[in-house]
């Protein structure tokens, strides 16, 4: 009899993660593989076209069971509608996995959001005794913090108990991130595994015809992604748009995406008049290719907060994918590994001027240096951060 695997998670297609793949590939080896989730809204904000926003639903995906449930919208531009969404999924989510729950082997939380919506998959192990794994993608409660919620000792108190339920009642756990296991551990069993696995690449269609971004030869600088103030792009901008008039003619800073911070950055270039910094909206996912095919160095960045130094965004294993030279302005694990693997250069968050003259070393590379950049990240694709390996490693870690 075919063993079964329920996955929790707040998101799910036709919204763009990670755990669509996983899910297709643990189907594929032969498992019987549902979902329970809520109705796709990310990142938008509302209720994807051809859905309905019930309190309850059932639908299909490539043979995979779907069970949704209702969720908030409008939670872009109102935090006090974000904190309902994650607490609506934690109430109706754990009704329906201790309904449905009792007929799985094993259960897999995609913890890539609030932990709150990992309290679904850990009431099966409290209640039924299910082996429950979790891959923890944000580390609780040192993202509450950094997004802005004071460290108050009554929250502390709350939280900490919090996280403590919820790591003790999961049975092991991956991490994305190597800086995430010393967060994670005083919350934890000694006896429970925590191993390193971390995201990798999406998948290109490399047939694509590159897009040209100017008319002009220039030096092409890219992000891509969500854009909200945790991605540090108005120090970005700053720093770009203050080059010298000899390094601004070469140059051009690409924003492909859209976000609760778009409209403020667009703001700041038109105030302050800088120059060659275009915007692109959001693109599909599928399409990407020919944008950072046609771009010189790749950008990922965020502020300089402490949950942000052990965070490894998954756009950083995309851009090695693609054989681009990384500029990285960001601290910690990140800045890790494109210093250690000589994948591009690094800069720190919070310091325009570093930022500015990392630009500059940027635009002044030779051909030889770029080459060396891009064998790197070849070889880094084809072996830490191999997909097949990957998704392989978390099934021996929840069947274990």
């Amino acid at each position: 009899m075919k063993k079964k695997i329920l996955i929790v998670t707040e998101y799910f297609y036709p919204e763009e993660f990670k755990i669509n793949e996983i899910a297709i590939e643990w189907k594929e080896k032969g498992y019987d593989v549902d979902v329970l989730t809520q109705n796709p809204t990310y990142p938008f904000g509302k209720i994807y076209k051809n859905y309905d926003n019930k309190w309850y639903s059932k639908d299909t995906y490539e043979g995979i069971n779907i069970y949704r449930v209702k969720t908030v919208t409008g939670y872009k531009v109102s935090l006090f509608k974000k904190l309902l969404k994650y607490f609506t999924f934690m109430m109706l989510g754990s009704i329906v996995s201790l309904k449905i729950g009792k007929k799985y082997d094993y259960v897999f939380g995609f913890d890539v959001g609030a932990l709150t919506g990992m309290v679904p998959a850990v009431l099966l192990k409290k209640i039924y005794n299910k082996k429950v794994t979790l891959w923890i993608q944000d580390v609780w409660p040192d993202s509450v913090y950094a997004y802005g919620f004071k460290k108050r000792k009554i929250l502390e108190f709350i939280l900490d108990g919090f996280v403590k339920f919820v790591y003790r009642n999961s049975s092991n756990f991956a991490v994305s991130g190597k800086g995430f296991i010393d967060r994670v551990s005083p919350y934890v069993e000694n006896d429970k595994k925590i191993e390193y696995l971390p995201n990798w690449a999406d998948e290109f269609n490399e047939d694509l015809v590159p897009l040209k971004f100017s008319e002009e030869k220039k030096i092409h600088f890219t992000f891509a992604g969500n854009i909200g103030k945790v991605q540090n792009l108005d120090n970005i901008i700053k720093a770009f748009g203050g080059l010298g008039s000899e390094y601004i003619e070469k140059a051009q800073l690409n924003i492909i995406g859209d976000g609760s911070y778009f409209e403020d950055l667009k703001n700041l270039v038109n105030e302050n008049n800088f120059k060659n910094i275009v915007f692109w909206g959001r693109k599909p996912r599928e399409e990407m290719y020919k944008y950072f095919s046609s771009s010189d160095f790749l950008i990922v960045s965020l502020i300089d907060k402490p949950i942000f130094s052990l965070t490894v965004p998954a756009k950083v294993q995309t851009y090695i994918a693609a054989k681009k030279p990384i500029l990285a302005v960001i601290n910690g694990d990140a800045a890790d590994i494109i210093r250690d693997n000589n994948l591009g250069y690094c800069a720190n968050p919070s310091d325009i001027s570093e930022i500015k003259e990392t630009f500059m070393k940027c635009i002044n590379a030779d051909e030889k240096i770029i080459q060396e950049f891009t064998k790197n990240c070849e070889h880094l694709t084809n072996s830490t951060f191999n997909k097949n390996k990957i998704i392989d490693s978390l099934l021996q870690l929840l069947a274990r």
